[in-house]
């Protein structure tokens, strides 16, 4: 798992669940991934820019006419669905969670 910054978050109308496409930066060691999410009571202005949890050594996974290359992680809950786990703002794009 590693920390990356959401660089864009594009639409996925051909998702069959509603979802964002994200452009992820995990810093040199591992580079810039894609990722869709089903996040979508996150606003694009809410995820740009911020830091996220993901799991980068998964196979990607093709979701309709996109490749899915990292899991985005999250907490479920009821009311909201998927909740970002985030670290801290000075955490490091690329950075390993122990």
């Amino acid at each position: 798992m590693r920390v990356g910054r959401v660089l864009a978050v594009d639409d996925f109308p051909e998702a069959r669940v509603p979802a964002w496409k994200l452009t992820l930066d995990f810093g040199p060691e591992v580079g810039v991934k894609r990722s869709s999410a089903q996040i979508v009571h996150y606003s694009r202005e809410e995820l740009e820019g911020t830091l996220v949890v993901a799991v980068v050594n998964f196979p990607p996974r093709r979701i309709g006419p996109f490749s899915s290359e990292v899991l985005v992680l999250g907490a479920l809950d009821e009311r909201r669905g998927v909740v970002l786990l985030r670290p801290d703002a000075y955490a490091a794009p690329g950075s390993r969670i122990g």
